[in-house]
């Protein structure tokens, strides 16, 4: 219950953020709640990998909760990462109107 709650307001807060921006709505919506699941993937095969050829700590894969805990903030690092990134992004690309015909009959050095 609690990770339907969290996948919610992660598509929520980047639903909102593609709404302010005049982007794709459920596109970033989904796109945050895949980035959060594959950031866990492939946090978990790593630990895996380093677990049984590098370090041999004996983890106990069978405990489902744990290794959840585990990926936790791996998932939530990895949104934020995009959702800060994505920010800056379309922050560069909003285009100011600029009232043109206050202008008219300036010179360039005027404006």
């Amino acid at each position: 219950m609690l990770g339907i709650l969290l996948i919610y307001f992660i598509g929520k807060r980047f639903y909102d953020l593609s709404i302010e921006y005049d982007k794709s709505k459920w596109l970033y919506a989904i796109l945050s709640v895949i980035v959060y699941y594959a950031a866990g993937f492939v946090f978990g095969i790593a630990l895996a990998l380093l677990d049984i050829y590098i370090f041999n700590w004996g983890i106990d894969y069978e405990n489902n909760f744990g290794i959840n805990l585990l990926g936790l903030p791996v998932g939530l690092l990895a949104v934020w990462g995009l959702y800060v990134s994505l920010e800056k992004k379309w922050k560069k690309s909003i285009l100011l109107v600029k009232d043109e015909i206050e202008d008219i009959g300036k010179t360039a050095e005027e404006n």
